[in-house]
């Protein structure tokens, strides 16, 4: 399944999530990498079947094996940390924040991609997960290493689209099952 057959189950209440796919994948604000490792990892964040296939064919037409690789570790680091982190800064008891977190991360230190691209998609990943602390983490190592406010925001844009559009496609899965 391509971008255009993902875009074509789109029901016509679901018309701008449709077209902001299209506009999304023709964005220049990142490069492909950029763009097709944010696409990706959001896509797994999310992890609804058709949507990522459709976006890992897209993907994988554009990405290296590493990078598709980088995408997918982005999404599930991710989901470890999103939910612990998220955890600490919602409790009231700031003890745990005390407490190594002892969880495995060593991917962090070498994606096998360009550290500031995994930053990007850790970042999307993290808004679709709803960290604020990760996304204030994330966002701060990007700005600090000098990536505009415009780029942050694609990621942002292209996390909420995917996300829009897994959650159509799930519902309408839902609907004809």
């Amino acid at each position: 399944m391509s971008l255009d057959a993902l875009r074509d189950l789109m029901p016509a209440y679901a018309k701008d999530i449709s077209l902001n796919l299209g506009s999304l994948a023709s964005e220049t604000v990142l490069n492909d990498q950029q763009k097709w490792g944010c696409f990706l990892a959001s896509a797994h964040a999310v992890g609804v079947a058709p949507v990522v296939r459709a976006i890992e064919a897209q993907a994988a037409t554009v990405l290296t094996p590493e990078a598709v690789n980088a995408a997918r570790t982005a999404a599930a680091i991710m989901g470890m940390n999103n939910i612990y982190y998220r955890s600490l800064h919602l409790m009231k008891n700031q003890e745990y924040t005390t407490i190594p977190a002892r969880l495995r991360m060593n991917i962090l230190a070498n994606p096998g991609v360009d550290k500031m691209d995994f930053e990007l998609w850790s970042t999307a990943v993290s808004a679709i997960n709803g960290c604020g602390a990760c996304m204030d983490a994330h966002e701060g190592v990007l700005r600090k290493h000098g990536v505009p406010a415009t780029h942050i925001q694609t990621a942002l844009r292209i996390a909420a689209v995917v996300h829009a559009a897994s959650r159509i496609a799930a519902s309408e899965a839902a609907l004809a099952g």
